[in-house]
């Protein structure tokens, strides 16, 4: 009864996403990424004879978050192929041509007949579910197939259905899973709760992901130039909430300061709002990568009007602002911490452990206005050596998660040979 009123809610799902693909871009690319599918995985699949390691990410984070287990995989079981499947258009379409894995899909929608025909075909020899990724009819179809099954970077909370009174039908999925590796204790002791005792505290494997990312940093002379010997505030993914708390404090604040700013999405439109009501005279990077550093120097806020280069603009940073808590989600602090800097955000940042963390830690602060984040800023602009000491050790601290996963691979991968 459960699962045939899970599979209408797919179903109807489906048929909403139908009508909207006729109105939103992104509901287009996810309908029309995936008609065919049948045919796409039969074309490119059709001389394979090596072994299959499924991963499979909801979007670009959770790719990301994964692909240090997915490059561990390959480095370790170089005779395998690697399938890699997104829910989202925002995961598949900007990482569709990675080169870290042979096969890239969108996942079909999750039906019995859809699970049946995808597994029956990939055939995966072993499945990677990325963090929150829990998909009914895939699972069953792998679990009676007696594919091995992961999930890993996982992290529960008391107020999932899972842990409700009636929420049984959704603990099955949990048992379908030859191991679940988790991020943090609580995570732990609610599936022990539950009578799901496959589990191993192995940490966040983003951790791993940032180090990474730091290490390959590349240099950005404009961005160089533009911070000089000037202090710099750096704000990633910043979205018109954000900048409503942003902009009135920059306009107090009275203090030698540069502004980076990288919003969450390129709106010409938007920025140059933005530029309109910024203290100073602002630069877009597209303007800035023409000037020298006497040409630059006058400029006291420059805005990034592309995508992709954020994680190494940290570098240049003393402090560092992250949108998406005003709205439903932060957005990666990660990648900041790993430079060592204090950290603000906006109020809604409960469902994300590293900055629970870090606020407990003394190196984040969330703030609910401007009259806040001045408060806080201008005590930290005077020393913050204590709050980027404590962020930087944080990110060290937690590296290795990947290592973890593949210790608990390697034993199911050997026990099955």
């Amino acid at each position: 009864m459960l699962s045939a009123l899970y599979t209408t809610s797919i179903l109807l799902y489906q048929a909403a996403l139908q009508v909207a693909a006729r109105f939103h871009p992104k509901a287009r690319l996810a309908v029309e990424g995936r008609r065919g599918w049948m045919e796409q995985i039969n074309t490119k699949l059709a001389d394979n004879t090596a072994p299959i390691a499924w991963f499979h990410a909801a979007s670009l984070g959770e790719f990301e978050q994964g692909r240090p287990v997915m490059e561990a995989f390959r480095q370790q079981y170089p005779g395998y192929k690697i399938l890699l499947t997104f829910f989202s258009p925002s995961g598949y379409e900007v990482r569709k041509n990675y080169a870290g894995a042979d096969y890239i899909f969108y996942l079909p929608f999750d039906t019995a007949a859809n699970a049946r025909q995808f597994v029956g075909r990939v055939n995966p020899t072993i499945a990677f579910f990325i963090k929150y990724e829990f998909w009914y009819h895939y699972l069953r179809e792998l679990k009676a197939r007696q594919i091995p099954i992961f999930s890993f970077s996982a992290i529960f909370r008391p107020d999932q259905i899972f842990f409700k009174p009636y929420g049984s039908f959704y603990r099955s999925f949990l048992r379908f899973f030859n191991h679940i590796l988790v991020q943090n204790q609580e995570s732990v002791d609610l599936l022990k709760s539950i009578g799901v005792t496959n589990v191993t505290l192995a940490g966040d494997t983003r951790f791993d992901r940032v180090k990474q990312v730091a290490d390959a940093k590349k240099d950005i002379p404009v961005a160089r130039l533009f911070k000089a010997d000037t202090p710099l505030l750096v704000v990633g993914s910043a979205w018109q909430a954000d900048m409503d708390v942003l902009i009135p404090f920059l306009n107090r604040f009275d203090k030698p300061l540069k502004v980076i700013i990288a919003p969450h999405e390129i709106h010409d439109d938007e920025i140059e709002r933005w530029r309109s009501q910024l203290p100073g005279p602002t630069i877009r990077f597209s303007e800035a990568q023409f000037l020298n550093h006497q040409t630059i120097e006058p400029f006291s806020t420059l805005i990034i009007d592309n995508v992709g280069m954020l994680s190494s603009l940290y570098q240049y940073g003393e402090f560092a602002y992250i949108g998406g808590a005003f709205g439903k989600g932060l957005h990666n602090i990660l990648e900041a911490a790993t430079f060592r800097m204090p950290l603000f955000f906006g109020p809604n940042y409960g469902k994300f452990q590293e900055a629970v963390d870090l606020v407990k830690a003394g190196a984040a602060f969330p703030v609910s206005n401007s009259a806040e984040l001045e408060t806080v800023f201008t005590r930290l602009y005077e020393d913050s050596s204590a709050a980027s000491a404590i962020s930087g050790d944080y990110v060290t601290l937690n590296t290795g998660a990947t290592s973890k996963v593949m210790e608990i691979v390697k034993d199911t991968i050997v026990s099955r040979r």
